[in-house]
């Protein structure tokens, strides 16, 4: 059935693509398609950029926290220090590089 719908669509756009009407109709919605399609994914960058940020960010507050007790001596060991701070520089290099795509494809 998918593969018939396919086909009908594949006709439909050559005999529209014969007229310069049709011909035109069907660059503007090659045009449009495009052009939203750049306009979402420079969202989804910018989204889950800003998502990993604001992630990092919590690990960085964490992190504070975490040395705080360390140099307080209530921490056992370095151990939750050390995995707070690779969590934050992780994530926030994440974040930046979505951002750094965003900007690269403009």
């Amino acid at each position: 059935m998918l593969r018939k719908l396919g086909i009908v669509a594949r006709v439909a756009a050559q005999q529209a693509g014969r007229s310069r009407t049709g011909s035109a109709v069907l660059k503007g919605i090659r045009a449009t398609v495009g052009s939203f399609g750049r306009v979402l994914r420079q969202l989804w960058l910018e989204v889950t950029g800003f998502t990993f940020l604001v992630l990092a960010g919590i690990g960085g507050l964490a992190g504070f926290r975490e040395y705080g007790k360390y140099t307080a001596g209530h921490a056992a060991g370095p151990g939750r220090l050390i995995l707070a701070i690779c969590f934050t520089v992780s994530f926030a290099w994440f974040g930046l590089s979505s951002f750094w795509r965003v900007r690269r494809k403009g």
